[in-house]
């Protein structure tokens, strides 16, 4: 179970710890840490949702996997559908991310060069291992390490958290709370490793919410911290929070945290893209997108057109889109995909129920509210792709005849 706890919480601090902040706390102001627990019991509701379908549907594919089997096969393609666009997205926010804190100068050639890199190292056939997340994962943790020191000793409010005067309202709390979903989303992750852990029936159920709850209160220490150092108004104007805090004393650890954001962001890369990749592949097989993307290349034994097609929308997307429309295009698409898994969640018998039910419903509003709260032209666009991938999947449905399970 440790393993799996391992790779969820890498999932997770790798995916936002180091630029959701900027953005929420621009939408927030002094709600910012309201919109944390919002966002973190929302994740929490999902986990639960999450868990309890693993450990009835033990294999890879998650949601995608859940929604076919326990409420149909469109919704098993919403979310599916959902997962590949979402986590495209988020591949955009993690090479932007590299490129923000370690060539900021440069930062969309970076974040391109970097997705190219990572591409040619899954193509060459090098795995991610649990050894290897274990080292990414602390060397994210030290890094993070390093900018709450240099924020407890080095800041100039004495301890005592200050709140700016920056406009706040409920609208922007939840707009906020969508944008650190993004930070919280890895532990969709465990739930795809039904086929890779030992008994997973009950590891995955007990893994994802020790995952969550851990990486919870070390989001709270850190959002603390930033606040505490130089208010929320001097949070949100960099799109690198926390490589600019430990910057603004001329902190000889700056190296670190910018070495630690870019490390932990190529890790991100070097999963995500063959996740959504190889998602693509299953999705192909079952003729939810075009067959096109089924193939195997046989010497290598990957969906290699999967592959590079993923690769190069990601390169399109560093090109042309910023970070904060990234993280926004991802939780349209993602927040949708835990919505079909809490309403998956609410089909369940009592017998099969490990949560109280509520929390599925919590869970599902949840995310209807979040998608709802996040920027018009975010919803504009994600939904723009969601609904004509659905859309393309129902007409080729009407045309075969073929919608079984």
């Amino acid at each position: 179970m440790a393993d799996a706890v391992v790779i969820g919480a890498d999932s997770m601090i790798g995916a936002g710890v180091y630029v959701a902040w900027a953005p929420a706390a621009r939408a927030a102001g002094e709600w910012l840490l309201v919109a944390l627990a919002i966002a973190g019991f929302v994740a929490f509701c999902n986990a639960t949702s999450s868990a309890q379908l693993a450990a009835i549907y033990p294999e890879s594919g998650g949601t995608y996997v859940y929604g076919r089997r326990q409420l149909s096969p469109f919704w098993g393609h919403v979310a599916g559908w959902g997962f590949v666009v979402g986590k495209t997205a988020s591949c955009s926010a993690m090479a932007l991310t590299l490129g923000t804190y370690l060539w900021p100068e440069q930062q969309r050639l970076a974040a391109a060069l970097a997705v190219m890199a990572i591409t040619a190292v899954n193509i060459g056939g090098l795995q991610r291992t649990v050894a290897v997340t274990k080292v990414l994962l602390v060397v994210s943790l030290v890094a993070i390490g390093c900018v709450m020191w240099v924020g407890v000793t080095e800041s100039p409010q004495a301890g005592v958290i200050t709140i700016s005067s920056t406009d706040a309202s409920v609208l922007g709390a939840f707009q906020a709370a969508g944008f650190l979903f993004f930070a919280f989303a890895g532990y969709a992750r465990i739930a795809t490793l039904g086929e890779e852990v030992r008994d997973p029936e009950r590891t995955i159920p007990r893994a994802i919410p020790l995952a969550l709850f851990g990486v919870l209160a070390l989001y709270g220490l850190v959002g603390a911290v930033a606040i505490d150092f130089g208010g929320v108004d001097r949070l949100g104007a960099s799109d690198s929070p926390l490589r600019d805090l430990v910057g603004s004393v001329d902190s000889p650890l700056e190296p670190i945290v910018q070495l630690g954001a870019g490390i932990a962001s190529l890790g991100v890369l070097l999963n995500l893209i063959p996740g959504v990749s190889r998602t693509t592949l299953a999705m192909a097989r079952n003729r939810e997108v075009p067959g096109w993307f089924a193939h195997i290349d046989e010497k290598r034994s990957l969906p290699l057109r999967a592959e590079l097609t993923v690769a190069a929308v990601v390169v399109t997307l560093v090109l042309t889109i910023d970070i904060t429309s990234s993280i926004a295009v991802s939780g349209v698409a993602v927040l949708p995909y835990y919505a079909v898994t809490n309403a998956a969640a609410l089909t369940l018998r009592r017998d099969q129920r490990r949560w109280p039910r509520p929390l599925a419903v919590v869970g599902l509003l949840g995310c209807v509210v979040l998608v709802a709260a996040l920027p018009q032209s975010a919803l504009l666009g994600g939904g723009f792709v969601l609904v004509t991938g659905v859309a393309a999947r129902q007409v080729a449905v009407r045309r075969s005849g073929d919608d079984r399970p």
